[in-house]
């Protein structure tokens, strides 16, 4: 299990053993081996937060997940820790409440975020996370709610199109929602294996690019898990939840996480990112709440790519906490998060 994402390249034989993406490159974005109090939004297989303990004798790490099992697996690594662990059962997104539950809000000296699904989801079948596993169409991260057999069954034509067409940025959405209306009229869909049939017949595959069903099951599990509205909430959480000089670290696998965290971080350095040029300013705006600690994203290196194939589409931005007060929840970031709002609207039938 490497990283986050599907690879095209699949470790032969079944899984391997967990690495963490770009890995020394969060250590020191987060500064971690200078000790301090750490939240990983996205716990998974704990890898960062083993990393970000063994880095300094005196880092504490508060783990976040929303994946049950994820949480379940890690408490022989919090009984190892010497009460320096603590795991929660919860969303990113809302994790400055978790901080003010565990008595760390405003005390926070790093936050990491590892967006998308796990290698540990899209290694179980019986979750439905990936096309090249035969299962049950699910893709609930927690096991609850809609599931993307509900809303490939239930959700109109319209509907459909735009979620493939802005989450999965499919250029064939419509005819692929098309022939979804069609196909379920005689029989609804189960199982990822009659999904990802039902794409390949409709997406040319290209000589060594994805697989042709990806960007549709990217675009289902966003709309399943609201991916991107956690994100954001995450991001205008851990403007509160950082101290000062604290850093928010992000790992990105597509465009459209990659868009948000760049706008956000923009935003609050007082980049203008966001902001149209054709828009007269009026008066100045809010002091900068964060300064930005890349330079554009951090991607892996030809090593770890070879390495690693999960990892090829990483991006790592990083931003440090100043002293102003944190800023209103930012409208053009909510709304990268979202669905067009004609989308939003059309329902389901």
């Amino acid at each position: 299990m490497s990283g986050r994402g599907e690879g095209d390249n699949p470790a032969a034989g079944g899984p391997a053993p967990h690495v963490p993406v770009l890995l020394e490159e969060v250590l020191t974005a987060l500064r971690a081996r200078e000790g301090g109090i750490f939240l990983d939004g996205t716990f998974g297989a704990g890898g960062y937060a083993r990393a970000i303990l063994d880095a300094h004798p005196d880092n504490r790490v508060i783990g976040i997940d929303r994946d049950p099992s994820a949480i379940a697996a890690g408490q022989e690594m919090v009984a190892a820790s010497g009460g320096r662990l603590q795991l929660v059962a919860g969303r990113f997104g809302d994790c400055v409440q978790i901080a003010r539950e565990t008595g760390t809000c405003g005390m926070l000296d790093g936050i990491v975020l590892d967006i998308g699904v796990s290698s540990m989801q899209l290694d179980q079948a019986a979750r439905g996370f990936s096309f090249r596993l035969d299962g049950p169409l699910d893709m609930r991260m927690e096991g609850q709610g809609e599931s993307a057999a509900d809303l490939v069954n239930g959700a109109d034509e319209s509907l459909l199109a735009d979620i493939i067409y802005h989450y999965g940025e499919e250029r064939r959405a419509r005819a692929i929602a098309r022939a979804i209306i069609e196909r379920r009229r005689r029989a609804p869909f189960e199982t990822t294996r009659d999904l990802a049939e039902l794409v390949s017949g409709l997406v040319r595959a290209e000589p060594n690019g994805p697989h042709p069903a990806t960007r549709t099951f990217q675009a289902l599990r966003i709309a399943v898990n609201d991916e991107l509205g956690e994100l954001a909430r995450a991001l205008h959480g851990a403007e509160a939840a950082l101290a000062p000089g604290g850093r928010l670290v992000v790992v990105t696998f597509h465009s459209l996480e990659d868009r948000i965290v760049k706008q956000y971080l923009a935003q609050r350095a007082g980049r203008g990112g966001g902001f149209s040029r054709h828009v007269p300013v009026a008066g100045p705006g809010p002091q900068p709440s964060f300064r930005l600690v890349t330079k554009g994203p951090v991607k892996p290196g030809t090593a770890e790519n070879a390495a690693n194939p999960r990892a090829r589409s990483a991006k790592l931005r990083a931003g440090e906490r100043l002293d102003a007060p944190a800023q209103p929840e930012s409208d053009t970031i909510t709304t990268l998060a979202s669905l067009p709002r004609t989308a939003r609207e059309k329902g389901r039938r």
